[in-house]
């Protein structure tokens, strides 16, 4: 058994938590509406794919509306989209109806105060804050 709290291939295990970013449709944006999930971030805070790989049962989803969690599911790693491949939260395996795809996770640095945008089951693009990372 893998122990989250431990670095693997140079990776670590994290605790990320995003927050509705400021926009038209949400002036205010909010922190009780968001996301929280674990994922193995490299020393540049980038998703390591082969990290993922192996410990992808441990790498959850939670989507929070109003603090209180809606959904569960799991971070997965699918081919398609912009470079080839598409991280997305999954919360039906197996199925795709309720996948939410994040939008170029793979380029992104999840360090708190950076912006990251995912596509809601709707096809609506929304854009969050990283608000905090932890090791998990």
């Amino acid at each position: 058994m893998v122990d989250a709290g431990k670095s693997t291939g140079g990776a670590r295990l994290s605790r990320i938590n995003l927050e509705l970013a400021r926009s038209k449709q949400h002036a205010e944006g909010s922190i009780l509406e968001g996301y929280e999930f674990i994922a193995p971030l490299d020393a540049s805070s980038h998703i390591d794919l082969d990290a993922w790989k192996r410990q992808r049962a441990l790498c959850f989803v939670h989507r929070l509306e109003r603090g209180a969690i809606i959904e569960r599911g799991l971070l997965v790693h699918k081919a398609g989209g912009v470079g080839g491949a598409t991280w997305a939260f999954d919360y039906e395996p197996g199925g795709a109806a309720d996948e939410e795809a994040g939008y170029r996770f793979g380029a992104h640095a999840f360090t708190p105060g950076e912006y990251v945008s995912i596509r809601d089951e709707d096809g609506e693009l929304l854009t969050y804050r990283v608000s905090s990372v932890k090791p998990a």
